[in-house]
This record gives C-alpha cells, structure tokens and sequence, in this order.
C-alpha cells in the first residue's frame, strides 16, 4: 500500500505514534503504514485498503458527533471539580437538559436546564449542590434534547487527590527508611514443601522487624498454573488473583481441624522436594493440590453452608470479589474440565466455542452444574488471601511503617483468565515488547496481550481500578513493573520483529488518577519501575503524582561510565543494588552472569566472553573506587577468580559455581563469605542516599550468586525462575556472613539492639 496521509491520520487519532527515537537518543525510527494497519487492527479498526481507511475515519467521526460527553473526565482535588460540563451536539437550537449527578456515596443531585445551542455544544451546570466534594468515582447523566434531536449519555468523573500517598506522608516525617527484598518462591524453610509460602513470607516479615527494616517486598504473587513452562510470575494467567502455590497448607484450618485424617506426603517425599536447588513446580504443585483438595471436602462438609466464623469469612469475601472472582474460578474450574485435550485445554483460545465467551449460557450452567469445583478455587483464593493477610498483620504487629511491598506484573498471558474474562479490554493479534537495543537486536517480544487504551476508557476503567484494589490489597507498597507503559506501550503484531513495532499511547492522566485515589485508599505508597528508555515528560510527570523511581545501582553511572555519588540519588525513589533480571551483587563480582551468558549463547564466542570479561573488571575496580570515595569500605575487597576459558567453553550448559569458601560461623554453608564486605559496602552506599527507600535483597544479604532469571533465555536453556535460595531463612539471625552484609546504620537502624549482636559496626 503507498504512503496514505489518511492513514496516517486515523493513526495518529487513536495514538498511534509515529516515530521514537531509540536508545542510543540519535536516531529516529518511524512507524510504517503496514505497522499501523497491524495496530489499528489490533484496536478493531479494519485500515487495510485505502477505502476502508476512509470508512473507519468517518465512522470515528460520527461517533465522536453522536457522543453527548466525553467517558471519563478526571478532576485533581474537590476544590477543583468545575460546575459546569460540557455537553455535544450536532445541531443548533434550543437545547433541554436534564442532568443527574450520582456522588459515589449514592447520594444524588438532579435538574433540568434550557439553554441555546449555536457552536455544537452547550454548558451544562451541575445540579445546585451536586458537585462532589471528596474524592471518588461520581456519574454524570445527560440528556440533551434539540427539537427531535436526542443525545443521552453518562460520564464517570473521577475526583482524585493530587498524588499518591508518598513516604513522607506515610511515616510523618522525611523518610529514610530500608526494607528487605525477596523471591518469595525462592525461600527454604526447614518446614515449607519445596516452596517459598505465606507463613515464610510472614516469618521474613518478623526477622525484618527485628532488624529495623520498614517493608519486605516480594516478586508478583499473582496466579500461575505452576505446571511445566508456566512459571513465569511476570506472565500470569491473572493479574487479579493470587498464586495459590504460595499457601501453606499446614497452616488451613480444615487441616489443622481433621486431626490427622487428611492424609499428608511422608517424610521422604518432603525431604526430596525440600532438599533440591530448584523449585520442582509440578510435584510440588500436585503435592499441595492433593491435600488442598481434601482440605475444601472438609470445608464443604462443615462450614460453606453453614454459619459457622469460617464460613461466614468466606461468603464474605466470595462477595467482596464479586464478579471478578466468579469468572476466575469458573475459568479454572473450565481449564481443568479440558486439559486432557491434546490441543491445549489451559489456552481458552482453543475450548470449544460456547465456553470462549465468558457470558455464554453454556458458561452459566457449568457454574451451577459444578459448583464444588467452581468454589473449590474460589476457597483456594480465600485461603490465600487469609494468609497473606496474615504476612501483612505480622508487619503491622512489629511495627513496620510500610510493610508488605507487592510487585504488579505488567501484563498477563493470552491464554489466561484475565483475556477471557475481559476480553474487549485486550488488542488481538499483537504482543507488548521493547524495540531494538544494544541488548537485543530484534527487540523483545514479552508475548503478553496489551490492554487498548480507547477500550479501557470506553469502559470507564473498571479492569484498572480492579486490578489496582486487587494489587493494593494487604499492601503497603506497590511496585508497578513498566511504569513507562502508562505513557506508551510498545506494540508489535504476531508475526512480526520488533524492528517493526511501534508505540502506542496511553491515557496517563486517567490512569495516575485512578492511582492516586486507590493509593491513598489503601495507605499505601507507589514505587514506578522506569527503567530503560525514558523519555523526558516522565520523570516530571512521576514526580509530579508522588510516584517513585526506580533507581539501581548498576544503572547510575556517569558520562564515563563511573558511578555516580550517593548524593546524587533522586530522594523520592527506591533504591537497590539490582534487579530480578540482573546479576547478585556476588554474581556481579564473580563475573557469573558473563559464564551463563556465554554458556546460552547470548555471548558468541570466546572472544567475546573475554571482552566482557575485560569490561568486568573495569566495572569492578569503578565500584571499589565509588566505595572507597563514599567511605563505605571497611575491609578489602575479594580477589575474583574464575574458570579458564578452556574449562568454560567445554561446559554444554551453564555450570554451577564450586564454593570452597570457608563459612565459620554460619550454620549453613550458603553464604559467599569472601563477599560479604562488598556487600556490607554497597548495602551502606545505598542507605546514605538521600533515596526514601533503599530495597536490599534477601538474595544479596545471604551472598547468592546464581540468578533467578536471565532475560532473553528460555527455560530449555536456563531454568529461570526456580532457583532456590541456598541459606535457609531459619538461619538468618545465626549467621555471621549475614551480619557483614547488613550494614544500614545510616538508615536509623541500630541492628545490635535489634538481635544480631555480633555486628561488626554496631
């Protein structure tokens, strides 16, 4: 097709961008009209030829002519809410208006109006008294009548405050506050099934108390079938449910209540699934479910129809979750009904046509026919959420000013729940990614369906507000993962490279809106996660709606490539020394990222892997020259020594790491005790920036070196997301290692009066 400047248009209208500049902040790359009829596609709107380009622009013409009020209005502030709306319509004359304003608490206001239409559009006051004075979600209805001409429609005014509720706010005073960082999956417990849990995340919690620190954050707990290659907890199958791996099924009530006639795994299988390096999803995932299941028997038999506090517990959440809820676990209940299909019975997208559509009366007479499976993992839920509510009353009980920290994943898998539920609010046929970088020449492709900004608005943002309560639920924190995805979302369609995608923008004023009011709702502080290419209105805009920053060590870096003075931190940020997709500090220093780089290809060659290596080394020693400058080394850096090139390349997969290192003093050989000084040093750089708050790793306090995720691999090459701590938390408080990585004293925290008496600079 040539080059359409109509198409371009139409584009351009529905947010289609169309050009970026790339990282390198030179060169720009414009977008195709072959990428844009894709998009358009993507958002419903058929461009392919030129006449049905010309079709589409009118046919948004006369919507837009047709519609009375915009979907959604946002006001910052009571104070600032206007007393007039404006109304459209497309002919002239003496306009009638009724108009009705619903304020969220239900109450309401109605009036009638007459005025003259000349220009197309009329001013329509608010009803005496009407205008909302508090925050919150209000509808306005209107009906405006000319002559015969009659144009009705309804707009969801969203009064926010004018930002999140920030750290300051939080804690009273400016803050300086460090919490810990985890991977929940990751946790070894002497008493967990293989698997991090809820009562793990709590005993965490407890040990963070003690130790001074103000939150612990975990990866996205979000739900997963955690079978075979669907581990992932940045591709969930929901956004709005929780992984129901993560319960400790010891700690069910309808376990605890059957005295023993739940039969439980025996000793040996425990052992098995508890001594491996790696989390074994489907064994531990089908060891739970078996028991789980007996469990919800249990609680059939006694409590779901009875007035018993567990029942009534349950029906109250089953309501509170409403409609969300029911589809999610009719959605399982469906996924479980046809996974012995060969085609793929967890993938909706292959179901026999009447279950696709979530609103069918097929859909309808399976929940009623099956209802035990149906509220099977409607409990499952309820369980969960029981016990995270658990972790979160532990925080409060010892006295952490945050909490729990929880991450929002930022997007979901086109097979799941979330897609087939709420499927006018997802593009078809195009994938969320990143365009091409240094890092990967063809960009990424994340393989997860974007949400369509004109869909999400026409709907009055009901899929956001909900997954915001969702995430927000039993939180202090939430980190957002791609905050720049509230600007603008690369898009590339099925079959295409990221050399061929394009941005997309997004209603950020809406979205940070609706942020900013469940924020404040829930008491709880927002942490953006802005990294990669950011363009220049975000910083400001972030700012500007309390959302913090993101700011890694690994990524503040001077001109020169040296790292940047502590005193040059932004304060409203979270700061970390790396990141789930990132190498450990000790990894980073043992060059262990470089040897899996090279072992799965993503460096080619040996002679690249010496480069890197090379480049390593000057890393290390601007690291210690930071340090060293910022007076944070106490004691002298690890001598780093790897294998010879030899050995690595006759390694066909990536090799385990051999620690021969001593570990005196600590009760299990975990730790990499010759780092423990560098990371006590970065750790203490960390807290002496002027950052809110500083996140230290659990992983980077035990001295882990192996990743949890390479970016860019897939698990046939690298077992991401399953690596298991070495260090048991039950050692925590006992080793010596530990103590050396934990320096935060210039965060306020006194660790010696806090437990952990043998620290080096208590």
């Amino acid at each position: 097709m040539p080059q359409s400047p109509l198409l371009r248009s139409l584009a351009d209208r529905v947010g289609i961008v169309p050009e970026y500049i790339d990282q390198t902040g030179r060169e720009r790359r414009a977008t195709s009209d072959a990428t844009r009829i894709d998009l358009l596609a993507a958002m419903g709107i058929d461009a392919s030829t030129e006449g049905a380009a010309r079709d589409a622009f009118e046919r948004l013409d006369t919507e837009a002519r047709a519609r009375c009020l915009d979907p959604v209005r946002v006001v910052r502030g009571p104070t600032n809410v206007p007393h007039t709306v404006q109304a459209r319509i497309d002919v002239a004359g003496d306009a009638e208006y009724p108009v009705t304003l619903t304020n969220e608490d239900g109450t309401r206001r109605e009036s009638d109006g007459r005025a003259r239409v000349a220009l197309g559009y009329v001013e329509v006051p608010l009803p005496i008294g009407g205008a909302p004075h508090s925050t919150g979600y209000h509808t306005m209805r209107v009906e405006l009548r000319v002559g015969d001409v009659v144009r009705e429609a309804q707009q969801l005014l969203i009064v926010a405050p004018e930002r999140c509720l920030t750290p300051d706010e939080l804690v009273g005073r400016e803050p300086r506050l460090f919490g810990l960082t985890a991977n929940l999956y990751s946790l070894r417990s002497a008493r967990n099934w293989g698997v991090g849990d809820f009562t793990d995340l709590a005993d965490v919690v407890s040990w963070g108390a003690e130790v001074g620190a103000a939150f612990v954050g975990v990866n996205p707990l979000h739900a997963l079938h955690d079978r075979g290659g669907d581990i992932s907890p940045y591709s969930p199958i929901s956004r709005l449910f929780r992984n129901v791996i993560y319960i400790d099924v010891a700690a069910v009530p309808e376990v605890r209540e059957s005295a023993g006639s739940i039969p439980t795994p025996n000793a040996a299988r425990l052992a098995r699934i508890r001594g491996g390096d790696r989390v074994h999803y489907d064994e531990v995932t089908s060891t739970k479910r078996r028991v789980l299941d007996l469990a919800f028997d249990q609680f059939v038999r006694h409590h779901r129809d009875g007035h018993t506090a567990r029942g009534d517990a349950f029906r109250e959440y089953v309501a509170g979750a409403g409609r969300a809820l029911d589809d999610f676990a009719t959605w399982m209940a469906l996924s479980e009904l046809f996974s012995g299909d060969p085609s793929g019975g967890r993938d909706w997208r292959v179901w026999p046509a009447v279950y696709r559509d979530p609103h069918s009366a097929e859909v309808a007479a399976f929940r009623i026919s099956h209802r035990d499976r149906v509220d099977l993992h409607r409990w499952l839920q309820f369980e969960a959420d029981r016990q995270l509510a658990g972790a979160a009353e532990r925080a409060r009980a010892g006295g952490m000013p945050v909490g729990v920290y929880q991450d929002l994943a930022v997007g979901s898998s086109p097979a799941g729940s979330d897609a087939w539920a709420y499927q006018s609010q997802f593009a078809r046929g195009v994938s969320l990614g990143a365009p091409p970088d240094a890092y990967a020449r063809q960009g990424q492709n994340w393989g997860l369906p974007p949400l369509d900004p004109r869909a999400l608005a026409a709907d009055g943002y009901r899929y956001w507000i909900t997954l915001l309560r969702s995430a927000f639920r039993h939180a202090g924190a939430l980190r957002i993962d791609h905050i720049l995805g509230a600007f603008r979302q690369f898009w590339i369609a099925d079959g295409k490279s990221g050399e061929e995608g394009a941005y997309v923008r997004f209603p950020t004023q809406e979205l940070f809106a609706i942020l900013a009011l469940e924020s404040r709702r829930a008491g709880a502080v927002v942490v953006g996660e802005d990294l990669g290419t950011v363009p220049p209105e975000v910083p400001t805009a972030l700012k500007a709606w309390g959302i913090m920053s993101s700011k890694v060590l690994q990524f503040e870096r001077e001109g020169d490539a040296a790292y940047k003075p502590s005193w040059t931190y932004e304060p409203l940020s979270l700061t970390t020394a790396d990141t789930h997709d990132m190498a450990t500090i000790a990894g980073f220093w043992r060059g262990r990222d470089i040897e899996i780089r090279g072992a799965v290809g993503l460096i080619a060659g040996e002679r690249e892997i010496e480069l890197a290596r090379v480049h390593r080394a000057k890393e290390r020693q601007r690291l210690r020259e930071r340090l060293t400058a910022d007076g944070t080394i106490d004691e002298g850096l690890p001598v780093v020594t790897r294998p010879s090139s030899p050995e690595l390349a006759a390694r066909g997969s990536p090799p385990e790491i051999e620690d021969t290192t001593s570990h005196a003093g600590d009760s299990h050989p975990s730790a990499a005790d010759d780092t423990a000084a560098l990371r006590g040093a970065v750790h203490a750089f960390l807290c002496s920036t002027p950052a809110a708050l500083v996140g230290i790793a659990l992983d980077d306090i035990t001295g882990e070196v192996e990743p949890v995720n390479v970016p860019g691999v897939g698990n046939d090459l690298f077992p991401n997301w399953s690596r298991r701590m070495r260090m048991p938390i039950d050692d925590l408080r006992s080793s010596a290692s530990v103590v050396a990585a934990l320096r935060v004293e210039d965060r306020g925290s006194h660790i010696a009066d806090r437990g952990l008496s043998n620290n080096p600079r208590g």
